[in-house]
């Protein structure tokens, strides 16, 4: 029988295995993992990742490389780089070595059906009568839909004691496929890994931009739904090209660009810079730093974590009202939030920067990040496996 131990802070220390991308993988999940891990040890908890050691096959991933060439480690974690999402043999002894750690609960990061058929069987196999299982479920019906979708889901989500989503349309989509209800609707914290804000001119001198430069990012992988192509038709508009306003485009391509290209030399779009790259972490302040305002024009979404990054550096954003964008973003407060219509794109960024709104927005957003602190998010985790465990 497990004892109830007490950590300085006065709270039941638990033993947590955590499942999910970690270092030297690279990407939003893998940033999130380890905060939460970071968070969770800060809390009292003994808490540790089970990472990936083969997450995609390589035919099977979209871009230049899946892991981190540059960074470093992060401070006062374990990680343990240990799953083959197609090896079953691996999946054995994942699931040996968690019942050998004999811990209080899993927290397993859901995003993709591919990873159910690996997820669902380590779970099938470790002591479920000792070991209690949460799912964070970024995803549950996935943004690019394959056939067996469902089928995997199901595999996966059967076999879980617990749930945390962070938007309502993804609970909508859980609701789908379980009666369970132990779920929760959490906030996305913020990520904070990324350094402080730079100053704004010294941040563009090194991005090759002017002080006096009205500038928009648009941030992260770029793929079909994030809506890259209804930003490029909406800085056409005449508005936008004669108030000089530029676009500043920072991420990796996860699909064939030439359509965007073609887009932008039909347009005749001069107004924007392009980094066609992944953008390591080390570097992501400095297109934060240098922006007025931040852009997600997605056709569909469940959530961003990039929203929470520019609650972080407080950059007020503008997204569009699909998924649960708008529940981040309050509209005309800390951003906007519009219809996926080049238009009405348009006619929000002309609205800030012809009203100079980014003052009043920045404030707001430092005011609406409270909410989104990791502590918050922790102790919600921690207390739904009380409540399942009870």
């Amino acid at each position: 029988m497990k004892a109830n131990i007490l950590s300085s802070q006065g709270v039941k220390k638990h033993k947590i295995l955590l499942i999910g991308p970690a270092f030297p993988l690279r990407g939003g999940l893998a940033t999130f993992d380890e905060l939460f891990c970071q968070s969770l040890v800060a809390e009292g908890h003994d808490a540790q990742i089970i990472s990936y050691a083969l997450q995609y096959p390589s035919f099977l991933f979209p871009g230049s490389t899946q892991y981190d060439t540059t960074g470093k480690a992060p401070r006062n974690i374990i990680i343990h780089t240990l799953i083959n999402s197609i090896n079953p043999l691996n999946w054995v002894k994942t699931a040996l070595f968690i019942r050998k750690q004999k811990p209080d609960f899993l927290i397993i990061r859901f995003w993709l059906p591919f990873m159910a058929p690996a997820l669902g069987t380590i779970i099938r196999l470790i002591n479920k009568k000792k070991t209690k299982v949460l799912a964070i479920t970024d995803n549950v019906i996935p943004h690019e839909k394959r056939i067996g979708d469902a089928l995997f889901t199901s595999y996966f989500i059967s076999v879980c004691d617990g749930f945390v989503t962070m938007s309502q349309a993804v609970m909508n989509d859980l609701n789908t496929f379980t009666t369970n209800k132990h779920k929760k609707f959490l906030l996305h914290p913020l990520y904070t890994s990324f350094g402080e804000k730079l100053n704004k001119e010294e941040a563009r001198k090194q991005l090759q931009l002017l002080p006096s430069d009205k500038v928009i990012l648009f941030f992260g992988l770029i793929r079909a739904y994030k809506g890259l192509d209804l930003l490029l038709e909406a800085m056409n508009e005449d508005r936008i090209k004669k108030a000089g306003i530029k676009l500043l485009i920072a991420g990796e391509f996860y699909e064939d660009k030439k359509p965007y290209l073609d887009l932008i030399e039909k347009n005749k779009l001069t107004n924007l810079v392009l980094f066609d790259t992944f953008i390591p972490n080390e570097e992501v302040k400095l297109y934060f730093s240098a922006a007025n305002l931040l852009a997600l024009p997605y056709k569909h979404a469940t959530q961003s974590g990039v929203t929470q990054v520019a609650f972080h550096f407080e950059i007020p954003t503008l997204v569009t009202n699909v998924g649960g964008l708008a529940e981040i973003i309050p509209d005309k407060i800390c951003g906007y939030a519009v219809p996926p219509q080049a238009a009405a794109i348009a006619d929000a960024i002309v609205d800030y920067f012809e009203n100079n709104r980014e003052n009043a927005m920045s404030k707001a957003m430092q005011e609406e990040k409270k909410k989104y602190e990791w502590s918050i998010f922790s102790k919600n985790v921690v207390q739904l496996y009380e409540e399942i465990k009870t």
